[in-house]
């Protein structure tokens, strides 16, 4: 059985093993692919009957030229590079990893909200320049730096990594508000679940964990900004489309915001002209929360499973029913 991974690099730069899809048949593994090179997806599937994708979109054309096609397993949660739909006409089962950074990705956002807190990544670099040295006091700081303790987070989405986030930001001595659809006791035991207005008017940091609909994007714009306390802070390590870019650019150069800090864009990799790397007290990622060696050893496990499971006629995690 032939597998076909047709981005492969980011999941496995070198410090994991594709052993376990190599027991379940004769693999292939490309590192990248280049955007938009629709011909050449269709030359690496070839006859293939299983491929593995990250990032490379699977479209109706690549469906149709690529007729043997039997599975598709997305080396992530989110599966937006799939045509599902035209997968599931044609019978072809679409899975994905639904579980495998919780505590990772959740650790990250924290993270971003600390280095927004104190900015230690400037200041490492200005001690190694030498400031310090020459520094007429024995210390100095050349950004406010942040208490958090007292102060509201407000998270939208309380899902698992909403949860999770939560449960670090009321350990720091938080209070935790949260907006989500479907509120829990689970839920409620670490936060006050309220409006997206409430949210928007209470939290000092808002934090971002909702999947992205096609009712939520942009849904960060100049008119929820405007119902956000003056100099809060955002957190963004969900999707980039959940945020119009312009708009928050311009609440930071405008000071009607403090900071924010994006592991996400709405286009990645990020273009020269997106507004935010201009933009004032704006911390930016590559898109790397979900990429400690732990996450990608969880997401090669499930995408074994994934395959194992179709080889035996029993797919898991279909996302295309």
């Amino acid at each position: 059985m032939k597998i076909v991974v047709l981005d492969g690099y980011t999941e496995n730069p070198g410090d994991l093993s594709w052993e376990k899809l190599e027991a379940l048949g004769e693999v292939t593994v490309y590192d990248r692919c280049a955007p938009g090179d629709t011909d050449a997806v269709i030359r690496r599937i070839g006859d293939a009957p299983i491929v593995v994708t990250n990032k490379t979109p699977i479209t109706r054309e690549i469906l149709d030229a690529c007729p043997g096609i039997r599975f598709i397993s997305v080396l992530a949660t989110g599966y937006n590079v799939v045509d599902a739909a035209a997968a599931r006409e044609k019978g072809i089962p679409v899975s994905n990893v639904p579980s495998y950074g919780t505590e990772a990705v959740a650790q990250y956002s924290i993270a971003l909200l600390l280095e927004v807190c104190h900015h230690i990544g400037h200041h490492d670099r200005t001690v190694k320049e030498g400031r310090w040295q020459r520094s007429d006091d024995w210390c100095y700081w050349d950004h406010p730096l942040i208490e958090l303790a007292g102060k509201t987070i407000g998270i939208i989405g309380f899902g698992r990594i909403g949860k999770t986030e939560g449960r670090i930001a009321k350990a720091m001595g938080m209070r935790v508000l949260a907006c989500d659809p479907r509120p829990d006791d689970a839920g409620r035991e670490i936060a006050a679940y309220v409006s997206l207005d409430e949210l928007y008017a209470q939290s000092d940091v808002i934090s971002l964990h909702c999947n992205l609909t096609a009712d939520n994007a942009g849904m960060i714009n100049a008119e929820s900004i405007a119902k956000m306390k003056d100099g809060a802070i955002l957190i963004n390590n969900a999707r980039g489309q959940l945020i119009r870019e312009k708009d928050l650019a311009d609440a930071l150069n405008g000071g009607k915001l403090a900071a924010a800090a994006l592991d996400v864009v709405s286009e990645e990799p990020i273009r020269a002209d997106n507004p935010l790397l201009f933009a004032k007290n704006c911390i930016l990622t590559p898109h790397i929360s979900w990429a400690s060696k732990e996450c990608r050893a969880r997401i090669m496990d499930c995408t074994a499973e994934n395959i194992r499971a179709f080889l035996s006629d029993r797919p898991i995690h279909v996302v295309n029913g």
